[in-house]
């Protein structure tokens, strides 16, 4: 699996919010591990509940995105304002070794996790060796 923004310490970099028409997106970090049997992709996307989630994977590249209903508080006088507030969206080239009718994603407490399992075929394989 290759992820579409990384650094040369292998981390990917968080984005900055980007204007996507009148709505804001934000590309959220993204942690991917690897197991023998499956990758597990996990990433922050605080206010959206399951409902708000799309994730998709078409020819190769799994979407993530997740709407965030807006705050309203236009009769509050804020001292100060750095929280935004904003959709979220990740794209992800994917080999050709994921099972893709077996994905399996779950949010909770904000956090979205993604099971991407191993096509039997990209499984690593321990060949016994008999002796002669």
């Amino acid at each position: 699996m290759r992820c579409c923004e990384t650094t040369e310490n292998n981390r990917t970099e968080v984005a900055k919010p980007e204007q996507v028409g009148s709505n804001t997106e934000y590309a959220p970090a993204v942690d991917i591990r690897e197991s023998a049997d499956e990758f597990v992709l996990v990433t922050d996307v605080p206010g959206a509940s399951a409902e708000d989630v799309d994730a998709r994977y078409e020819r190769g590249t799994l979407t993530i995105r997740a709407r965030v209903k807006p705050r309203r508080q236009e009769d509050a006088s804020f001292l100060l304002r750095e929280y935004g507030v904003g959709d979220f969206r990740r794209a992800f080239e994917i080999g050709e070794g994921i099972d893709a009718s077996g994905i399996q994603a779950e949010v909770a407490d904000g956090v979205l996790t993604l099971h991407l399992p191993k096509a039997p075929a990209a499984k690593v394989r321990t060949i016994k060796v008999k002796g002669a």
